[in-house]
C-alpha cells in the first residue's frame, strides 16, 4: 500500500511494511521493526530509545537483506534512515556488510 500525507516531505511515496529487523553498528545490535519504506529510506521503530551513530545497517531477518544508511532523524523509539547501499546477506558479502551478515545469522537467518 503506497501513501503520502499532505505535509510529507519525502520525494517518493511510502509503503507500509512492519518487518522484523536488526540495527547493526560497531558496538550495537538492536532489534527493530521496519514500519514503512520508500525507494530512498526506511522508518524504524526501535526496541528501546538509544543514541544511534550517524551510519548504521538495518538487516531484515526474513528477507536476508542489509541496508546501509545515514540516520536522517531520531525521535524517541523511532528513527528515519536514508539508504546509501544494499546487499543480500545470505551468501558472500562485501566486507562492510560482514557484521550485518553475522548479526543476521545470530538472529536465526538462513
Amino acid at each position: 500500500m503506497l501513501f503520502r500525507k499532505k505535509d510529507d516531505r519525502r520525494s517518493e511515496p511510502r509503503r507500509l511494511t512492519n518487518v522484523r529487523g536488526l540495527v547493526v553498528a560497531p558496538g550495537l545490535e538492536l532489534g527493530c521493526a521496519v514500519v514503512d519504506e520508500s525507494r530512498g529510506g526506511l522508518r524504524l521503530r526501535l526496541q528501546r530509545d538509544v543514541q544511534l551513530p550517524e551510519v548504521v545497517m538495518v538487516v531484515t531477518i526474513a528477507e536476508g537483506v542489509a541496508r546501509e544508511g545515514r540516520v536522517a532523524w531520531k525521535k524517541g523509539h523511532e528513527a528515519g534512515l536514508r539508504i546509501t547501499g544494499t546487499s543480500r546477506v545470505d551468501g558472500l558479502v562485501p566486507q562492510r556488510f560482514a557484521a550485518a551478515r553475522d548479526a543476521w545469522l545470530r538472529a536465526g537467518g538462513r
